[in-house]
C-alpha cells in the first residue's frame, strides 16, 4: 500500500492534487480530504497519514502546527500561490518539507513529494526566504535552577550586566513563565511581553533581525532586553517551536544572548496521548536544549542544597543541561557553617559528583540597593564580593562558549 495523502488544499486545486495522487501507481493513496487544519491534525495524529498537501492559505496554519505534524511523522508539501509569493514564503518560514507554486500540471506536486519522501533533493527549489544573515553567530546561556528561589534572575541579569560590561553584545530574555520580573528587577516600566510579541512573530514566519530589535529595547550599553509574561496563565503564547526560532534569530542579533528560565522541566507526560495540548514547561524545556550552556544556581543553604541535587539528578535524567556549571548562590557562614566555601563544595560533590562549583557570596545590602534603584550590581556596587564573583563568571562563561570581547568597557 501507497503512502497515505493527507489533502488540505483550498479550492479547485484540490480536485487536481487528489487525481494526480491516485494516479501515482500506488505510490500514493489519499487517505483523508481535510476540511480545516483541525480535522488534518486529528488525522495526523490518528496515523492516517504519512504526507500532507496544504495549501499556503489555510486558516490557521503556523509553525506550531507544522511542528505538530512532524512530530507525526507527517511530511508537509505546500501549495503556494504565484499571484501571492509571501504565502509560499510564510510557509516555508514554517518548516514546511517543500513549497511549490500550485502548477497547470499537478502531476508535477506528486512528482516532487514523492523526491521528498524519499529522502531527494526537490525537482525545482523551495520557495524559501532568504536565510537570517548571521555575521557572527552567537551562543546561547541558559539560567535555570531548582524551586525555592535560589536567584536565577539576579544571577542571569548580572551575568548578562557583566557579560555586556566585557564588550559583548548581549540579548537578555525573561523565559520564565512562572513568575517573569526582569523587567521590573531592570526598572524597565513598560511591561509589554517582548518574548511573546517576538514568539508570535516566528509563529507566523514573520520573525527577523530588524523585527527583534524592535522588540528588545536597549537598556544598557550593549544589553538588550526582550522582557517576558507578566501573568502565569500566559504560557501558552510561548510554545517551544516558536521560542526555538526566536533563539536562533537571536544568535544574529547578539554575541551572547542570556535565558532566564522557570524552575519547572517536567515534559507532561499524563497529556502524551494528546500531540496538541500545549506543553506547560515548554519554554524553559526549548531553552534547555537548544542553549550552548547551562548555568544550575542553586542557594547555599541546607535546603537549597538539597533542591540543587535533585535537580542535577533530573536534568541528567531528562537528557538536559549536559553542557553545564554549576553556581551556589548566596554564600554564608551564617547557614553554611564556618567553612562555607568548604562545605557547600564538599556536599556538591559527595551527592551530585560537582567537584568545580562557582560560588557568589551573599552580599545583601548591595543587592538591595540594586533591586531599590533598578539596576545591575556592576552600577550600584561596583567593589561588592558577589559582583567580583559575578564578573568572574562572566569571563569564564565567555570564553566557555567561544564569545570574543571586541571592545572593553570600564
Amino acid at each position: 500500500m501507497g503512502v497515505g495523502v493527507l489533502c488540505a488544499v483550498q479550492g479547485a486545486a484540490e480536485s487536481a492534487i487528489v487525481q494526480a495522487v491516485e494516479g501515482s501507481g500506488g505510490r500514493l493513496s489519499v487517505t483523508r480530504r481535510c476540511a480545516d487544519l483541525t480535522e488534518l491534525l486529528a488525522a495526523a495524529e490518528a496515523g492516517l497519514g504519512g504526507l500532507a498537501v496544504v495549501s499556503a492559505d489555510l486558516e490557521r496554519l503556523d509553525r506550531e502546527a507544522v511542528d505538530v505534524l512532524h512530530r507525526c511523522g507527517v511530511r508537509v508539501v505546500g501549495l503556494g500561490d504565484p499571484t501571492r509569493p509571501w504565502l509560499a514564503e510564510r510557509l516555508a518560514a514554517h518548516g514546511a518539507d517543500l513549497v511549490v507554486d500550485v502548477p497547470a500540471d499537478a502531476d508535477a506536486v506528486v512528482r516532487e513529494a514523492l523526491g521528498v519522501l524519499a529522502g531527494d533533493a526537490p525537482a525545482r527549489p523551495a520557495a524559501t526566504p532568504e536565510p537570517v544573515p548571521v555575521s557572527r553567530p552567537g551562543a546561547t546561556v541558559a539560567v535555570w535552577g531548582p524551586t525555592g528561589a535560589p536567584g536565577r534572575t539576579f544571577i542571569a541579569v548580572n551575568l548578562a550586566a557583566e557579560l555586556a560590561a566585557l564588550g559583548l553584545d548581549v540579548l537578555l530574555v525573561d523565559a520564565d513563565t512562572y513568575g517573569g520580573v526582569v523587567a521590573q528587577v531592570l526598572g524597565v516600566l513598560d511591561e509589554s511581553p517582548g518574548l511573546a510579541a517576538a514568539a508570535r512573530a516566528a509563529g507566523q514566519g514573520a520573525l527577523d533581525l530588524p523585527t527583534l530589535a524592535r522588540l528588545a529595547p536597549v537598556v544598557l550599553p550593549r544589553l538588550r532586553l526582550l522582557s517576558g509574561v507578566a501573568r502565569a496563565d500566559r504560557w501558552p503564547e510561548l510554545p517551544g517551536s516558536s521560542l526555538e526560532e526566536v533563539l536562533r534569530v537571536a544568535r544574529g542579533l547578539a554575541d551572547v544572548t542570556v535565558v532566564d528560565t522557570g524552575f519547572a522541566i517536567e515534559q507532561d507526560e499524563v497529556l502524551s496521548y494528546d500531540t496538541r495540548a500545549p506543553v506547560r514547561n515548554a519554554a524553559t524545556l526549548t531553552a534547555l536544549e537548544q542553549s550552548d550552556l547551562v548555568l544550575v544556581v542553586g542557594a547555599a543553604d541546607p535546603v537549597g542544597v538539597q533542591r540543587l541535587v535533585r535537580a542535577l539528578g533530573e536534568a541528567s535524567e531528562k537528557g538536559l543541561a549536559v553542557t553545564r556549571r554549576v553556581v551556589v548562590n548566596r554564600l554564608r557562614h551564617t547557614v553554611a557553617g564556618p567553612r562555607p566555601a568548604e562545605s557547600v563544595g564538599a556536599a556538591l560533590a559527595r551527592y551530585a559528583g560537582e567537584h568545580d562549583v562557582a560560588l557568589v557570596p551573599d552580599d545583601r545590602a548591595a543587592a538591595d540597593a540594586a533591586l531599590l534603584e533598578g539596576r545591575a550590581l556592576r552600577e550600584v556596587a561596583p567593589g561588592s564580593p558577589a559582583r567580583r564573583s559575578l564578573a568572574a563568571l562572566a569571563a569564564e562563561v565567555a570564553a566557555s562558549v567561544g564569545a570574543e570581547a571586541r571592545t572593553t568597557v570600564a
